[in-house]
């Protein structure tokens, strides 16, 4: 019975840091790195991460610069940011790959409160779905009724407790975009 809970717990961790993970690629109308974690381009052939290719600087709040290790890789980089679809144009200086990111409107702005916001409902949907997957793991062990009942009540603290950080997590998230 213990290893049902312990699963669960794991597993609900794991849906939280994955919508920690998911918040990243939201703007807060300021300068990231993560926004580019996503940007994977072609070098002599393989698919790779620009991570790996490229020191990503932030010089102003408002400004990402991407030096790559190997100059001859720049277009390549720039052509990976233009295909992403990350909302940025790059700008190539020969050196370095230099992207500003624009000023959030307001509309812009609660668009992105919008998309943070399903990620966290996403987020408790794995949540419930974890809890009723315990559920019925504790249905079929071999216990008395009143253990079977004292699981359950633990399992529904644990979601809880979880649909707590969501919440939490998420107006974090939902003050940071709106703050200007």
């Amino acid at each position: 019975m213990d290893e049902i809970l312990m699963n669960a717990e794991f597993k609900m961790t794991e849906a939280v840091e994955n919508m920690e993970k998911r918040f990243l690629n939201i703007r807060a109308g300021r300068a990231n790195p993560a926004i580019l974690d996503g940007v994977m381009v072609n070098y002599y052939g393989a698919l790779t991460p620009v991570k790996q290719l490229a020191t990503i600087s932030i010089p102003e709040a408002r400004q990402l610069c991407i030096k790559p290790y190997d100059k001859s890789s720049i277009s390549a980089i720039e052509k990976a940011i233009y295909e992403s679809n990350i909302g940025l144009t790059p700008n190539n200086n020969g050196e370095m790959i230099i992207l500003n990111i624009p000023a959030l409107t307001e509309e812009t702005r609660r668009g992105y409160v919008k998309q943070a916001k399903e990620y966290s409902e996403d987020c408790k949907i794995v949540l419930r779905n974890i809890r009723q997957d315990a559920n019925n793991d504790i249905k079929k062990e071999d216990l008395t009724e009143d253990d079977k009942k004292s699981a359950q009540d633990d399992i529904q603290n644990l979601i809880n407790k979880y649909n707590k950080i969501v919440d939490e997590k998420f107006k974090i998230k939902e003050t940071e975009l709106m703050s200007v």
